[in-house]
């Protein structure tokens, strides 16, 4: 990669296999689709562009044969804001080819505790998201390339403790 993919935008532009996220936090109601997440708790119904870009820039690598793929710690019951993370955001990025998993640590011991928010790509460039108390997104520090192996090891770790989203959800959706 060159070094105009320093950039947590240019990491996801350049990444040539895979791209996993690893989401740590309740609540990021603060950081986008501010609009949407409204909606959804005025009760109203997904609209139907909902998150089109993202879901477009999904299909645009998953076409290629590229996997995108995250998991959420997380506790029940659910927080307002992961029911509509969950409901709306996780149901229509999967039409992006995006795929998730659930570490539900409700009932036992979080094997991550203290592992920050982050993206891997392709097991060489890892990427820790920053966010305040409330949710907000700060910015993102891309790590030397030499700090992506201790990533590597934390994804491996939530994949062996997660279990497929879509049937979590269906044990524990809402």
């Amino acid at each position: 990669m060159t070094s105009s993919s320093r950039t947590l935008g240019g990491l996801f532009d350049a990444f040539e296999r895979e791209a996993f996220r690893l989401e740590t936090m309740a609540d990021y109601s603060k950081s986008g689709n501010i609009d949407a997440y409204q909606a959804f708790m005025a009760g109203k119904r997904q609209p139907e562009d909902y998150n089109s870009g993202w879901v477009e820039t999904l299909r645009s690598h998953t076409s290629q044969g590229k996997r995108i793929y995250r998991v959420h710690i997380l506790t029940r019951p659910l927080t307002d804001y992961l029911r509509f993370e969950l409901g709306w955001g996780y149901q229509k990025n999967m039409t992006g080819g995006e795929e998730f998993f659930i570490l539900d640590v409700t009932e036992k011991t979080n094997p991550l505790a203290g592992v920050p928010d982050f993206w891997l790509f392709d097991s060489e460039h890892a990427a820790v998201m920053r966010y305040d108390d409330h949710g907000a997104f700060l910015g993102a520090d891309v790590l030397a390339s030499n700090g992506a192996a201790e990533f590597t090891r934390y994804r491996e770790t939530a994949l062996a403790h997660a279990e497929p989203f879509t049937d979590w959800w269906a044990k524990y959706g809402e």
